[in-house]
């Protein structure tokens, strides 16, 4: 693991960067989640080792640095990211995000378009988030109230189906899922569709099977992106179906 200390703070993102002589393909994850727990499986398969792969950690989450002065909204994981590519010197990259990682590439798109080859998004947040999804029921709490409850919430998760998502909500700091998840319900003066829509590159977007029917099976080929489904897997596909996931994904890259 590495890591990369942001501009003008003494905060750290920490990620896993596998070689390869390819265009970098960048994972960003989702609430509750880690690239370097989620897409370590799936970057070291033999599709992608002509590739360089680079798995992070958002601020907040997995192994970075968890500072209490961050404020922990979408368009600021973007900024540090668009530095973070800035200053490794990543002038073109293969995008790819699940969820509310899904809108942290949209948003960071926006910042370096021209640096972004293609845009490969798992479920993302394109509309603000309604009941149904975990960003909107977080957001329900206050802040202080989601803290004091984080514990049992991941107990509840831990002594049922959704033990892999405890396993990684543990390692973050709960200010960030509660203030991302606030951002989530937002309503934007641009939102993450329009700016999807907007873009010149390549778009895919992906679906687990489970998570159909969607309106947007029809609506986003209208908007030239192309729709790709994982069989066997629902929003977390990168744990229900990891082989399904990587294959569709490589689909994408030809």
């Amino acid at each position: 693991m590495r890591e990369y200390q942001l501009r003008n703070k003494n905060y750290k993102i920490r990620y896993n960067d596998f070689p390869g002589e390819g265009i970098p393909i960048i994972f960003i994850h989702g609430l509750g989640c880690a690239g370097s727990f989620d897409y370590v499986e799936i970057a070291n398969r033999k599709e992608f080792l002509g590739h360089r792969r680079i798995l992070i950690d958002l601020l907040g989450a997995g192994y970075s640095d968890k500072p209490l002065d961050f404020e922990y909204k979408v368009k600021n994981h973007a900024k540090c990211l668009s530095e973070f590519l800035e200053d490794l010197n990543l002038n073109k990259v293969i995008l790819f995000g699940h969820s509310l990682g899904g809108a942290i590439s949209i948003e960071l798109c926006g910042l370096c378009e021209e640096k972004i080859d293609r845009l490969i998004l798992t479920e993302p947040n394109l509309d603000p988030a309604t009941k149904g999804r975990t960003s909107w029921a977080v957001a329900q709490y206050t802040e202080e109230n989601y803290k004091s409850r984080i514990s049992s919430l991941i107990e509840y998760c831990a002594s049922g189906k959704n033990t892999m998502w405890a396993a990684t909500l543990r390692n973050w700091l709960p200010e960030a899922a509660y203030q991302i998840s606030r951002d989530a319900i937002e309503v934007r003066e641009v939102p993450w569709r329009d700016m999807f829509y907007s873009y010149k590159i390549p778009r895919f977007f992906i679906f687990g099977s489970k998570t159909l029917p969607s309106d947007d099976l029809e609506e986003l080929p209208k908007n030239n992106i192309e729709v790709k489904i994982v069989e066997n897997a629902g929003h977390s596909m990168a744990w229900e179906n990891p082989e399904g996931l990587a294959q569709v994904i490589y689909e994408c890259l030809k």
